[in-house]
């Protein structure tokens, strides 16, 4: 069993004896595995109890029927057991998961049936009988929460008229029934909501969209009894749920809703449903919504300047593709290219109304900047192919497309950057420091190199901080960016910066370096005397932080007096 190769014969065989027991036995051990291997997650052993020992569309569930953990566990021929601790059950191995999950024709309609468990056990008269907000660990229902969580999503990816039936009575009590309070503390965004107030419900029609089975929310949406607009406590809406986790079917029939404001602005971040799609990249949703506008403001809006002017004449209804966030003043297009996805830009990036340049209003990066700060390629090439696209924009910090790349070591976007001729290698930030400094601070060795290669680069720029390239590497401890500098005859291994007067070999002295401080000192230059500001030399630093070995090393190291 150390790796499971070649064990689709045996455990063939071994699911054939489980069938061969015939009767509730053969029952048993083929409910287990079904519940184990598609449950959302691992199922505990009192949840997993009262799931096999519920009969679908019954009116409550008997005591009597749950089964021993003995009696399944040997129903199931050796292929399940009790995890460490007995809290949680599980397959005997990962391959058995492997091949229950080539073989779905072992359960019939997997997914529905455990959706259609899951709704049996939620309208059971105990359930429906529970406060709507229960005590942690309500006694003698197990099941509870494990069934108000995933329901939905067995139900999504397993569809059956029954299931539709249970979730439509279950639904129908939404707002006091015990689940509503457990899906919502498992769904809620994670943070308080200062725009909105607290008791705003949860509704069953954002409880669908969040779910994303589309049948059952036109049901919803045909009584008419919930607002298609109306905010939760998160200040979400059901099209937000729907769009930030790609449901096409429930975003399109909300989209054909006469009274539908698809641009309302949701959560305390006010962002809208396109703008959590685009941030998602799901791009069948952001299609639907660039191809549901009322007016095209590709002449009008532009024209004028004036989106929100231009939905307040034409409807609620119009989108604006290019809406900045309430928050931090992300675009669709600027959540797309931080995350890295290709298909959104492209689409988005076919539109004239929206602008590739736009900056967001917290950390003045634009859609190039963040794409280049998280390494995306691909993204990078696309909006570069954007006449308009600025490839060397500043943020508010002064940091460029090729600083945010140079910084997290991303060598393919400093590649592609650099390859420009309006790209500027050697551009500062507000504190002045270059990409160079940037990616010398967090030791990203392949970046110095390459951006070493251009003659245009200083190698011993000094921030407004009096701090190089060479000091940055040595204070944060990157032995190999400190050799590969040292090897440039224009870097001064002794330049002391501004605030501390403190030298290359002082920081990393002080900060315990000993390989930074063994390779300065092979240097005939370095000056292992210099007092700083404060009158401490590189000695005297490390002793002060009890960095011993340091110590030992500048002892043991000469005076050397640079002339």
């Amino acid at each position: 069993m150390k790796d499971g190769l070649g064990l689709g014969g045996e455990y063939g065989a071994m699911i054939g004896r489980i069938k061969a027991q015939g009767g509730e036995r053969a029952r048993l051990g083929m409910a287990v595995l079904m519940w184990i291997s598609h449950s959302r997650r691992p199922l505990k052993v009192d949840e997993l109890c009262q799931a096999i020992a519920i009969r679908i569309g019954s009116s409550d569930l008997c005591n009597d029927e749950i089964p021993a953990i003995s009696t399944w566990l040997s129903c199931c021929q050796g292929l399940v057991i009790l995890d460490r601790g007995g809290s949680t059950v599980r397959l005997i191995h990962f391959t058995l998961q492997e091949y229950l999950g080539t073989h779905p024709d072992l359960f019939d309609k997997g997914h529905s049936t455990m959706a259609e468990t899951c709704l049996t056990y939620l309208n059971f008269q105990h359930v429906k009988n529970l406060p709507a907000i229960p005590s942690p660990g309500e006694r003698g229902t197990p099941f509870l929460e494990y069934s108000s969580l995933y329901w939905g999503t067995h139900m999504r990816m397993g569809f059956s008229d029954r299931a539709k039936k249970l979730a439509l009575e279950l639904l129908g009590q939404w707002d006091s029934h015990a689940s509503a309070k457990y899906l919502w503390e498992s769904v809620e965004t994670g943070y308080p909501s200062y725009s909105y107030p607290r008791d705003m419900p949860f509704t069953a029609l954002h409880c669908i969209s969040y779910f994303g089975v589309a049948d059952v929310a036109d049901t919803l949406i045909q009584m008419n009894r919930w607002d298609v607009n109306q905010r939760d406590s998160a200040g979400m809406t059901p099209l937000i749920w729907a769009a930030r986790y790609g449901h096409e079917a429930v975003v399109r029939l909300l989209l054909r809703q006469r009274h539908i404001k698809p641009d309302r602005l949701g959560g305390d971040d006010g962002r809208t449903a396109l703008s959590w799609a685009a941030r998602n990249g799901h791009e069948g949703v952001v299609r639907l919504f660039l191809g549901s506008q009322f007016v095209n403001p590709g002449s009008i809006g532009r024209l004028w300047g004036a989106p929100l002017l231009v939905g307040q004449m034409f409807g609620p209804r119009y989108i604006n593709p290019d809406a900045q966030d309430r928050f931090d003043g992300q675009t669709p297009l600027s959540w797309a290219a931080k995350n890295g996805h290709e298909g959104v830009v492209k689409i988005l990036l076919q539109r004239k109304d929206v602008n590739p340049n736009t900056s967001d209003t917290r950390y003045g990066q634009t859609p190039i900047s963040w794409a280049a700060e998280n390494g995306h390629e691909e993204v990078v090439k696309l909006l570069l192919e954007q006449k308009d696209v600025n490839p060397d924009s500043s943020s508010k910090f002064g940091q460029t497309p090729l600083s945010c790349a140079a910084l997290n070591g991303h060598e393919g976007v400093v590649m592609i950057l650099l390859a420009r001729k309006d790209v500027n290698p050697d551009s500062s930030s507000e504190s002045g420091k270059t990409p160079l400094s940037c990616a010398a601070w967090n030791g990203h060795e392949g970046v110095v190199k390459i951006l070493l290669e251009r003659k245009d680069v200083n190698p011993d720029s000094a921030s407004k901080f009096g701090q190089t390239p060479l000091s940055c590497a040595a204070e944060k401890g990157h032995e190999g960016v400190v050799k590969i500098l040292l090897e440039r005859k224009d870097v001064n291994p002794n330049t002391p910066d501004a605030i501390y007067g403190q030298t290359p070999l002082s920081w990393a002295a002080k900060n315990g370096g000993e390989g930074v401080v063994k390779t300065l000192l092979e240097r005939n230059d370095v000056d292992s005397n210099i007092r700083d500001k404060f009158d401490q030399t590189p000695r005297m630093l490390a002793a002060e932080n009890r960095h011993d070995k340091v110590v030992e090393l500048l002892l043991a190291q000469r005076s050397r007096c640079i002339c």
